[in-house]
Formats: structure tokens, sequence, C-alpha cells
């Protein structure tokens, strides 16, 4: 019998179930299969697909369980799998899209999608993945709950303004939507209190937000929402895996001469991010002038200026991690020498 020397349970993780495929590495390095099966996404079926994995593979190779970071849906997983001090490698959705291109699978299903998962564990050397700090993970919980507050408050505002354009306003309802708005507008302050006092007791934190806010057009809550995402850049590596993790990177579509897509941003990544750089970067292209200065040349090369908004939010978002790595803040003259990297990220062409 060949000598095992890697096992990866590869899972494709959705709202209510985990797709989960069972893979070996040989010591020719040829792949091989042990098993599909389908488990519920709670702890019942966590609990079942462990003894599931452990019947199903060798005891003298540890087994490495790798999914995706699918939204939210994959963090019960990985927490219960951890507990159990078992081996978890989470990678980023872009990686496993564009590994699962190369590979010759003409039909994209739940099975084939794990099948990639699990063929990609073995085939990378993937770190394991180490639980967020609690502060992480609870301010990400109050931001999207702000989030979601503030879009709630949006549909008031429109409902308001309907209500108060007709030709007969009901008073009633008026007084009402504004009840719900100023309830709203109450329960928004005591998220961002609580999300203060919370910042305020991790000094390193604290520092390092204050550091972020240096930058032109960011505030102290942007730059907690975008920690908040990516739980401290855990699974980032650089800037490039960051645009892509954000969906702020561009896709074109180009065939011969032929077919000429027009460039745009892929969307398919953390969009709270990219809602949290859409402000920033309007206020920096009023009154930094760096920014103003790519923003203005960009819309005299295509002229398009939702384009060059983007542009921006990618290099502020850039600029956030390269501060939050090195550590020092924005230095808009660059004069100190430690900050060549800012100086590269906002001067590199796009």
């Amino acid at each position: 019998m060949k000598n095992i020397l890697k096992q990866v349970a590869g899972i494709d993780v959705a709202k209510k179930e985990l797709v989960v495929c069972l893979s070996f590495l040989d010591e020719n390095l040829s792949v091989g299969i042990i098993s599909h099966q389908v488990f519920s996404n709670n702890k019942k079926g966590f609990e079942a697909m462990v003894r599931w994995v452990t019947k199903q593979t060798g005891k003298e190779t540890k087994v490495r369980y790798v999914m995706e970071a699918t939204g939210v849906y994959h963090e019960a997983l990985a927490y219960f799998l951890t507990d159990k001090e078992l081996e978890v490698s989470i990678v980023l959705p872009n990686k496993i899209s564009n590994f699962f291109r190369t590979l010759e699978i003409n039909t994209i299903t739940d099975k084939t999608a794990s099948q990639a998962i699990a063929r990609f564990g073995l085939e990378r050397k993937l770190e394991v993945w180490k639980k967020p700090k609690d502060t992480f993970r609870q301010l990400k919980q109050l931001t999207r709950e702000r989030d979601q507050m503030v879009a709630d408050r949006t549909v008031l505002k429109n409902q308001l303004h309907a209500e108060r354009s007709e030709a007969f306003p009901n008073q009633s309802s008026i007084k009402r939507i504004n009840k719900r708005i100023a309830l709203i507008n109450k329960q928004e302050e005591e998220i961002k209190l609580e999300v203060a006092v919370m910042v305020k007791k991790d000094r390193e934190l604290c520092d390092k937000i204050e550091k972020i806010a240096t930058i032109p057009g960011v505030g102290k809550l942007t730059a907690v929402i975008v920690l908040a995402e990516t739980n401290g850049f855990e699974l980032i590596k650089n800037t490039k895996q960051l645009v892509s993790y954000s969906g702020l990177d561009v896709k074109v579509k180009d065939s011969g001469t032929s077919v000429k897509g027009k460039p745009k941003i892929s969307k398919k990544g953390n969009r709270h991010i990219r809602k949290a750089m859409h402000m920033p970067a309007l206020s920096a292209i009023r009154y930094n002038e760096k920014h103003k200065a790519l923003f203005t040349r960009l819309i005299s090369k295509h002229g398009i200026r939702m384009k060059a908004v983007v542009a921006v939010q990618r290099k502020i978002l850039e600029l956030i991690y390269i501060i939050y790595k090195t550590d020092l803040p924005f230095d808009q003259e660059y004069a100190k020498g430690e900050n060549k990297t800012q100086k590269q990220i906002l001067e590199q062409p796009l």
C-alpha cells in the first residue's frame, strides 16, 4: 500500500449544508478521492462530519479541513473544528476560483467545488487557521448591525419624503416614521459608543486605528470596519490579495480583436469593505492633493467618474493595509525614509 503524505477534507460551505470531499496525496504525488458526503451546517452536522472523516481516513496522517471564507457561514464550523484541536485552513474565495479554472472540470456543482477545494489543500502549503481576536469578531457584529440600521433609515427617509409629497399627507404616518428614524439614530449612537469603548480597551488596536485615521478622508469608524471585516488582515498577505478580497479588482474581458469588454470591478468580494471605502474616497478626492491628482488624471484619460473614484478607493484601502503593517502614520510628503512603501502605493500606475 502506498504511503499517504497528506489528507484533506475540502468543504464547500453553504448556508444550510456542507459538501465535503475527502482526498489524499500519496508518495507518488498522485491525488485520489476517498469519498464525498453532505452534512447540515450546524453543530449536529459538524459532529457527524468529524465522525465520518475519522472513520474514512488513516490515523497515520492528520487530516486538514480546508474551506473558503464564505461570508459568515463558515465561521461556526471553523470555531468548532479548532476547539476540537483539528487542523483548519481558510482560503480566500478568489484563490479557489482561480485554481478551479486550471482544472479539467466542465460542470460547476457543490460536489466539484468541494473536490477543487480539497485538491487545492493538497497541492498548496496552507497556514493553519487561528481564531481571530474576540475584539475583531465583536466589532464586525456591531459594524454590520450599524450598516443595516443606516440602510433601514434610508428606506424610512424615502418613505417620509414620499408621504410628505402627497396631496394629502397622513400626519399620523409621518409621526410614526419620524419616531422610527429617531429610534434608529439613538441606537446608532449606542453602537458607536460601544465600538469606541471596545477599541479603547485594546491599546494596540487603538494605536493602529489612530494611525490609519491619519489618511485623508479615513475616519476611525472606517478603520474599524476594514479591520473587523479582515480580522486584522489575518488572511491577507499583500495589497493585491486585499483588493481582490474586497471586490475592487478590475476584470477585463478581451479575446483577439473581436471581443473588447469594458474594464469593471469584479464585486466578487466583501461588500462591507467596498461600501466603507466610498465616502472616504470622495472626501480624499476633495481634500487630498495626491488623490485629487489621481482622480483628475484618470478622468482626463477615460472620462468615467465612478471608475476614477473606485481607483481612489483601492489606493486608500492599500494605504490602510500598509499603515497597519508598518505601524507608521500617513506621511503626505514622505518626509521619513520608512514611508517609501506609502509612496509606492500612492504613485504606482493603475
